[in-house]
């Protein structure tokens, strides 16, 4: 922001509120604009845009006391706001009026003042006002000592949403999105996981005064599968093995998420719920491949043939009668 913006904008009328109010004042009339005119309340809208980074200039500008009032002696030097106008005949008060009738007199409409840009040869306009207000000459830093561009602010991120089919999420695609009107492509990794949020930095809102554009975070659904879920970079699935498997052991074949099939060894005494793994034969990732973790269900049959019957009360009563819950009653009372 240059010394001639502080002449022309009115950053007082930008944030509605009169020249003596407190910082209070203005910080509560900063917070209501902003939340009106915030990108994200207002998509797409270059309007509301444009008008959420005038009242950034405005707070940065006014919400600073040294700024401030630096800002209110400029602007009452030139006369609330009028350009100044450059070069013999264009008028009275110009440029060399204010700046003559501020030193007696000495330097009339005949005077020339430069106005070069920064880093010019000869200094410029706000270098003149910024050694008034004992600043140290723009010229030289880059910019004009004193007034001070508005603080560079990060852009806001913005969030989005995509939904993916189980096998995607697993072996990692693209996506299209459209963000405030905005077509994006977005990679997704292999081995997303339900309700995963993905960080795409620099493709959010742009940032104010030079600052660096914020992040798009996209938030990942992974559609369910009928048999596996995901777990990180394992797979989880459930098999059901019979008791006499789950009693006596065998091994199993198992499908795996890439069409193959792999073979399992269920010990003999293995219960229901206890979880077999299959390493490397989970999701593939950068960081190496997850595992495949079984977990294995004893099936109870529902009905019983005669034979069937007799067998299991002859197995009944060839067992040891141990009481399996001979220590529920003692856990219960702890």
């Amino acid at each position: 922001m240059t010394g001639q913006d502080w002449i022309e904008k009115d950053f007082y009328a930008a944030l509605g509120v009169p020249k003596d109010a407190d910082d209070a004042a203005v910080k509560k009339a900063y917070r209501k604009l902003a939340r009106k005119y915030h990108p994200d309340q207002n998509p797409g809208d270059a309007a509301a845009e444009a008008k959420f980074k005038e009242i950034g200039e405005a707070y940065a500008v006014l919400s600073d006391p040294e700024q401030r009032q630096q800002y209110d002696a400029v602007r009452t030097m030139a006369g609330g706001g009028a350009r100044f106008a450059a070069g013999p005949g264009g008028g009275g008060n110009g440029f060399e009026d204010v700046f003559g009738s501020m030193f007696g007199g000495g330097a009339g409409p005949n005077v020339r003042y430069s106005q070069a840009g920064y880093g010019g040869a000869g200094g410029g306009f706000e270098d003149i006002l910024s050694q008034m207000l004992g600043g140290q000459g723009g010229a030289r830093t880059g910019r004009p000592a004193g007034f001070g561009a508005p603080p560079q602010q990060r852009g806001a991120d913005v969030a989005a949403r995509a939904s993916l089919p189980f096998r995607t999420a697993v072996e990692g695609s693209t996506v299209d999105l459209t963000v405030d009107g905005r077509k994006l492509t977005v990679r997704i990794p292999a081995g997303v996981n339900d309700g995963q949020k993905i960080k795409i930095p620099g493709r959010g809102r742009p940032g104010v005064g030079g600052g660096p554009a914020g992040d798009l975070v996209v938030t990942v659904h992974v559609e369910p599968h009928p048999v596996y879920t995901l777990d990180g970079a394992d797979l989880r699935m459930t098999v059901p093995v019979t008791f006499g498997e789950a009693a006596l052991g065998t091994t199993i074949e198992v499908p795996t998420i890439d069409g193959k099939h792999v073979r399992v060894k269920v010990p003999s005494g293995t219960p229901s719920g206890r979880v077999l793994r299959v390493k490397g034969r989970g999701i593939a990732t950068k960081k190496g491949a997850g595992d495949l973790l079984v977990t294995v269900q004893v099936v109870v049959p529902q009905k019983l043939t005669k034979q069937a019957k007799e067998a299991l009360e002859a197995f009944t009563a060839a067992s040891d009668h141990d009481d399996v819950r001979a220590d529920l009653a003692r856990r219960a009372a702890q």
